[in-house]
C-alpha cells in the first residue's frame, strides 16, 4: 500500500515538472528585431538587380537570420544574434549594391568603348570613301585629259587637212570667208556653158564642199566691161548659175548654194588692157566659216 502511494506521488511530481517545463518553453518567443532583419533580407532576395549578386554574403545573412529567429531564454544571446543577423544582412546588401555598381560601370565602359570603336569605324569608312572618290575623280580627270588630247589632235588634223585643201584650191582667206577665184578658163568668150576642162577645176571645189558640209557658198559671176552692161550682168548670172548647177550635180545641197551675177561692176583690175580684162572675167566662190574652222 505504501509502495503504491510512493509511486503515485513520483508520477505526479514528474508530471508537474514536465508541465512546468512545457509552460516555460511555450512562453519563449521570437527575439525582438528578428522580424526586421528578415524583412530586410526578404527585400534583398526579391530585388532582381541585387538578388543574384553577392551570393555568399546573402547565404551568410540567411543563416544568421534563421539563427536569430530561434526563441532563446538568454536575452543577451538573443539580442547578440539579432544584431549579428542585421549586420550580415546589411553587409549582403552593401556587397550586392557594390557589385551592381561595378557591373553598371563595366557596362558603361563597354558601351563607351563600343561607341569609340563605331566612331573609328565610321571614320575609316569615310576615309576609304573619300579615297575612292578621289581616285574616281582622278580617273575621270585623266579620261577627260586623254579625250581632250584626242579632240585636240583631231582638230589639228582637221585643220591641217583643211589648210591643205585650201592650198589646193588656191583659196584666200578674207573677211567674207574663204574665196576661191576661178578664172575665165571655165567659159568661152561670151558663153555661159562650162568648158570640157572645167570639171577638173570644179571637182576639187565640190569634193571640199562634200567634206565640210556645214559650209555655205556664195557664187559670184564677174565680167569685163566689154559689151553692154546689161548683157554682162545677165552673162555673169548665167555663169554663176552654171557653177552652181555643176556643184549640185556633184552632190552639194542646193540649200547651201547661192548664185549672184555681179556683171562688170566689181572689177579687180583695169579693163583698159587685155590682162586686166582677163582678170575681171572670173567666178568667185565665197565659202563661209573657213577662217574660224581652220584655226
Amino acid at each position: 500500500m505504501n509502495r503504491s502511494l510512493s509511486t503515485s506521488r513520483l508520477l505526479i511530481a514528474t508530471a508537474t515538472i514536465a508541465l512546468g517545463m512545457t509552460a516555460c518553453a511555450a512562453a519563449l518567443t521570437k527575439p525582438e528585431g528578428a522580424d526586421l532583419a528578415r524583412e530586410k533580407l526578404t527585400r534583398l532576395q526579391a530585388d532582381p538587380k541585387l538578388a543574384s549578386r553577392a551570393p555568399v554574403a546573402i547565404k551568410d545573412a540567411e543563416t544568421a537570420v534563421v539563427a536569430a529567429e530561434v526563441p532563446r531564454k538568454a536575452d543577451e544571446e538573443a539580442r547578440h544574434l539579432v544584431i549579428m543577423a542585421d549586420r550580415k544582412v546589411d553587409i549582403a546588401v552593401a556587397r550586392a549594391q557594390s557589385r551592381l555598381a561595378e557591373d553598371e560601370r563595366d557596362a558603361l565602359s563597354k558601351q563607351r568603348e563600343g561607341a569609340r570603336l563605331e566612331a573609328r569605324t565610321r571614320e575609316a569608312d569615310s576615309a576609304r570613301d573619300d579615297a575612292a572618290t578621289a581616285r574616281s575623280q582622278a580617273d575621270i580627270a585623266r579620261s577627260e585629259a586623254i579625250a581632250a588630247r584626242v579632240d585636240t589632235a583631231a582638230a589639228l588634223s582637221e585643220a591641217a587637212a583643211l589648210q591643205a585643201q585650201m592650198a589646193a584650191l588656191n583659196a584666200k582667206e578674207t573677211d567674207r570667208g574663204m574665196v576661191v577665184t576661178l578664172g575665165d578658163v571655165l567659159f568661152a568668150t561670151g558663153q555661159s556653158d562650162l568648158k570640157g576642162g572645167a570639171a577638173s577645176n570644179l571637182g576639187k571645189l565640190s569634193a571640199f564642199l562634200n567634206t565640210y558640209t556645214d559650209r555655205t557658198v556664195l557664187i559670184e559671176g564677174h565680167t569685163d566691161s566689154v559689151g553692154a552692161a546689161v548683157f554682162n550682168l545677165a552673162l555673169s548670172q548665167r555663169r554663176a548659175d552654171a557653177v552652181k548647177s555643176f556643184l549640185m550635180a556633184q552632190g552639194v545641197d542646193a540649200n547651201r548654194l547661192m548664185a549672184a551675177g555681179m556683171g562688170e561692176g566689181v572689177p579687180v583690175a583695169s579693163n583698159d588692157n587685155a590682162t586686166g580684162r582677163q582678170q575681171n572675167r572670173r567666178v568667185e566662190v565665197i565659202i563661209s566659216n573657213t577662217v574660224a574652222s581652220a584655226q
